[in-house]
């Protein structure tokens, strides 16, 4: 049976959620423990709390995969005494790792909004407000053509050269090199001191900003020669978008109040918050998970009728009130939805790892 270790885990959430997406002010990945124990059983929590951690004791679960990271702020002291103090004990004597997947979560493809808005069945959806536009890079690589298949296999089996829903894209041009070695090398080919020619492959093929150092590596580790000759350049288009908060449309229009109980019965709520006529027509709809208040106006803007999140503040709903967007304060709560998805990403790509989802309720507020 594979085993698999923390990073091994946490690599195959950066590959879903990369950490580069992340807002800076946010604390993600590692939290608490070790990449490099071995993993035995996961369990996915919205929160990490005190009475999460004696579910994972209980379940014999040694990773929790989270979405609010355990550690937000820097720690002046580890008090056993506090709640926070409390946790952090438990998880070291038990050997529990605690790793966060906060705003990169969010902010993915098929991230926390995706499913929010999946959960509406919200169609021609777009970003409420962008926050990343990949930077692309074409990487041009000269390589003898004994080794050239063997490159460009690598680099599209690592996920590079990848062009919408085509992988492995490149081109390919012959062509002659020459180079002399001098004193001190080892080549590959030709001899020390004698201009050598070359039959190569001049390979161009684009990859993402953040992954020039992996193509580079891949590339040296692929290539035959000592040098490496390769030349890379910024191009003017644009990869991937990626933001935070979803717009989109319902299918077939409805009034607020419908809009309302359509949001309950989506994540299973008793009660929700909200302003403005609940007789209005809505047709468009902006949803962000969490606390989503300093984006009214991106909601206005964007044309929604209707903005549902989380934390809206008595100011904030009054001042969406009086430029017309009503709001739907479902709670920050409806976050938990990510759980199970990220519990069946998880389960997907590691049939061989138990993974859970905790079953502790750690919504504060109750309602009477």
């Amino acid at each position: 049976m594979t085993t698999r270790t923390h990073k091994d885990i946490f690599n195959l959430m950066e590959k879903w959620a990369p950490k580069h997406l992340a807002y800076d002010w946010d604390n993600i990945g590692l939290q608490i423990g070790s990449v490099n124990d071995e993993t035995k059983k996961i369990m996915v929590t919205l929160d990490v709390v005190e009475s999460v951690v004696d579910e994972a004791i209980e379940q014999g679960v040694n990773l929790i995969i989270a979405h609010h990271p355990l550690l937000f702020k820097p720690l002046q002291s580890i008090d056993y005494s506090s709640f926070q103090g409390k946790v952090i004990k438990k998880l070291i004597q038990h050997d529990i790792t605690v790793y966060a997947a906060h705003t990169n979560l969010d902010i993915a493809h098929g991230g926390v909004n995706d499913m929010l808005s999946d959960a509406l069945k919200l169609s021609n959806k777009n970003h409420l407000v962008t926050t990343h536009k990949e930077s692309l890079y074409k990487l041009v690589v000269y390589v003898p053509e004994t080794h050239a298949e063997s490159v460009r296999i690598a680099l599209g089996d690592n996920g590079l050269g990848h062009i919408g829903h085509y992988s492995h894209c490149s081109f390919n041009t012959n062509g002659t090199g020459t180079f002399k070695p001098l004193e001190g090398t080892d080549p590959f080919i030709g001899e020390k001191d004698k201009i050598a020619e070359v039959a190569e492959v001049k390979i161009e093929t684009v990859i993402k900003e953040q992954d020039i150092q992996q193509a580079l590596q891949i590339v040296e580790k692929n290539h035959p020669y000592e040098e490496v000759a390769y030349d890379l350049y910024h191009l003017a288009q644009d990869g991937e978008t990626y933001g935070i908060g979803i717009v989109g449309q319902l299918d077939t229009p409805a009034s607020l109040l419908d809009v309302c109980t359509l949001v309950k019965d989506a994540f299973h709520l008793d009660t929700v918050r909200v302003t403005g006529d609940q007789n209005k027509t809505i047709q468009k709809v902006a949803i962000l998970g969490g606390s989503g208040e300093k984006f009214i106006q991106q909601a206005k803007n964007k044309g929604a009728d209707v903005y549902i999140t989380g934390d809206m503040t008595f100011h904030q709903a009054q001042d969406a009130y009086e430029m017309g967007l009503s709001v739907i304060d479902a709670g920050h709560y409806i976050e938990e939805i990510m759980k199970q998805a990220t519990a069946d990403y998880i389960k997907q790509l590691c049939e061989e790892i138990e993974c859970i989802t905790s079953q502790v309720d750690t919504n504060p507020f109750r309602y009477v």
